[in-house]
């Protein structure tokens, strides 16, 4: 484990939240431990995310589903699919702010939530598990807003890293199916990660059995962390 002066914690086995029937574990990194841009850089070329404050990756003994992913930016080629949506949503302008609260962002939230996951565990959303989930007090994170005409459609929650952006969340109005707002929003973030200059979107973790993951591995080429090797998938 690289990231000097970090220290590491595992939590005891809970239910898993992507495979029924299944148990998972999960590793911290120490809140207490001093976190910047390098070192949480460096640990997301090791497979961890952010949540909140909270650094970590899965641990669990005998399954290794969850596979980190990114995007290298520089060499990806969109499909016909995502050409169509990238055409289809160049009416949409999008704006960078800082991480404040924003009762706007967080009736857009509530909404998606309640629309698309009433039956996961973010389901009843609320503002102290908004802000907790998204926000932190050390990450350089931006809200980037996409705006029709000034209604805001949707919001791509991102952390700048040293070698690319982390795509830590996109919500967006779920009666607007129509535009693929999420896979939109994704391909933007590409976009963004190359005007800065950056490698790769990071984009989390990829489960070949989780059919809430499989869009993520439409996105070609991407690569997977395999072994602690990143390799393009195939």
């Amino acid at each position: 484990m690289t990231a000097p002066g970090v220290k590491f914690f595992s939590t005891t086995a809970h239910a898993c939240s992507y495979l029924p029937g299944e148990q998972a574990v999960t590793l911290f990194a120490d809140p207490k431990s001093r976190m910047d841009a390098r070192v949480y850089t460096e640990l997301s070329d090791l497979g961890f995310r952010r949540s909140g404050n909270y650094v970590y990756r899965p641990h669990c003994a005998t399954c290794q589903a969850c596979v980190p992913v990114r995007i290298p930016v520089d060499r990806f080629v969109p499909n016909r699919q995502q050409n169509r949506v990238w055409k289809r949503n160049q009416d949409l302008t999008v704006t960078a702010c800082d991480g404040s609260f924003r009762e706007e962002h967080y009736e857009l939230y509530e909404h998606y939530i309640a629309a698309r996951h009433y039956d996961g565990d973010m389901f009843p959303p609320s503002v102290e598990q908004y802000a907790s989930f998204l926000t932190s007090d050390w990450s350089d994170t931006r809200f980037y807003e996409f705006r029709l005409e000034g209604r805001l459609l949707a919001v791509a929650v991102c952390d700048v890293l040293e070698n690319g952006l982390s795509a830590v969340y996109t919500f967006f109005n779920p009666d607007e199916s129509a535009r693929s707002l999420g896979a939109f929003a994704i391909l933007w973030q590409i976009e963004e990660t190359k005007r800065l200059g950056l490698p790769s979107l990071y984009l989390g973790y990829w489960i070949k059995n989780s059919a809430k993951m499989n869009y993520k591995i439409a996105y070609r080429p991407i690569e997977l962390l395999i072994n602690g090797e990143w390799l393009t998938a195939r």
